[in-house]
């Protein structure tokens, strides 16, 4: 299977890394912002993308929708410190498979991951 990872922080990126790497994912791509993100889709074909809210360029509720405009099968797991219910409900009025809230842990991230792949 394969994951794209999108979050403008390195070290974000890095501890999602880390907690999928001894998981199902044999090839995973990661994206710094939401533009880069819609195009890294269109290539890669991931399985499965985490998606950041607040970057550069694009945000990633918009990068959401024109993912899903692009496959409306897509599976994205949007991964936020945005702590607000509102925040949580905006990602999956806009089509998002499942949020998760930062900080992450290896359990949370491979359960909610979990839920999303078993639908």
């Amino acid at each position: 299977m394969k994951l794209l990872i999108v979050d403008d922080s390195l070290i974000m990126r890095r501890a999602i890394e880390r907690c999928v790497s001894t998981g199902r994912f044999g090839e995973v791509r990661v994206a710094t912002n939401g533009r880069l993100a819609v195009e890294e889709f269109a290539r890669f074909k991931p399985d499965v993308v985490t998606m950041d809210i607040t970057m550069p360029e694009m945000d990633g509720l918009t990068a959401v929708e024109r993912i899903l405009r692009a496959n409306p099968k897509a599976n994205i797991l949007v991964v936020s410190a945005l702590a607000d219910k509102a925040t949580a409900v905006e990602a999956i009025k806009r089509g998002a498979s499942g949020f998760l809230l930062k900080p992450i842990t290896v359990e949370s991230i491979q359960a909610a991951l979990d839920d999303i792949l078993e639908d």
